[in-house]
């Protein structure tokens, strides 16, 4: 019961790996290439620079930013496994900080680009009749069948890696926080589901920016609480420094006296 099971814990997490690859590289996978930008010129409408580089597709590649904080976790346990104990109780609230405040303002700048993208999305429907044209012609065919394929993969990565887990060690399911990290991964992967399928398809880019910017709230608050936690591991490596030099100090005067 105790044994962490090695090759278990290392497919769970290549499937973590796997499922962060995959939602960073939604993209490409949903083909959401250049849509027709030349006739909304012709229209009239002054389209923003970028926006048709990327008409929508933003939830899936958000949910990264909750997966990233699964992942990081359980390479971390790994870490533990390959390294020192005592190293890595130095290095966990350091390397989690930094990564926590990385994954802030990563999250920050994406929740501004989703409210922008949403902001416009909506204007240009409400603005008939050629801003809906032009909305149509942006935004209007969200790809939803393979947008439902890949979150299905990622589910698919997703309970593979929890129940490899599991297998590996029955007592990651005592880490209340893991465990609130997996449900939280699962549930962004079924409000996707769910606001992709709740409208017609020609409103479906604007339920995905919403979900977009729920995951980049989620994210944050999974940093918050990542770097509420590191805390106490860092004042306790910060402590054991001080220590050691406290210690190496005073064994210095009886080393010069021998």
């Amino acid at each position: 019961m105790d044994r962490l099971r090695t090759p278990f814990f290392f497919v769970s997490l290549v499937a973590f790996g796997l499922v962060v690859a995959v939602e960073t590289g939604s993209s490409f996978l949903l083909g959401l290439t250049t849509p027709a930008l030349d006739t909304a010129t012709q229209l009239g409408a002054d389209v923003p620079p970028g926006v048709a580089q990327r008409p929508g597709g933003l939830a899936i590649s958000y949910l990264a930013l909750i997966d990233v904080v699964l992942l990081g976790t359980a390479v971390l346990m790994g870490v533990a496994i390959l390294a020192s104990k005592r190293l890595h109780a130095r290095a966990q609230g350091v390397v989690t900080l930094i990564g926590a405040i990385i994954l802030i303002i990563t999250a920050l700048v994406l929740l501004f680009v989703a409210i922008a993208k949403l902001v416009l999305m909506v204007g240009l429907l409400l603005a008939f009749p050629f801003g809906t044209i032009v909305y149509l012609i942006l935004f209007g065919s969200f790809p939803r069948g393979e947008a439902a394929v890949v979150l299905s993969l990622i589910m698919f990565l997703k309970v593979v890696g929890g129940v490899c887990l599991v297998i590996a060690q029955q007592r990651f399911l005592q880490n209340k926080g893991l465990v609130a990290m997996m449900i939280t991964s699962l549930l962004g992967n079924v409000v996707a589901v769910f606001l992709h399928g709740l409208v017609p398809g020609v409103l479906v880019s604007i339920t995905d920016a919403i979900a977009g910017i729920v995951f980049a709230i989620v994210g944050i608050v999974w940093a918050i609480i990542l770097i509420i936690g590191s805390i106490p591991a860092i004042v306790r490596a910060v402590q054991a420094t001080v220590d050691n030099v406290k210690q190496l100090r005073a064994a210095a005067p009886d080393a010069v006296q021998t």
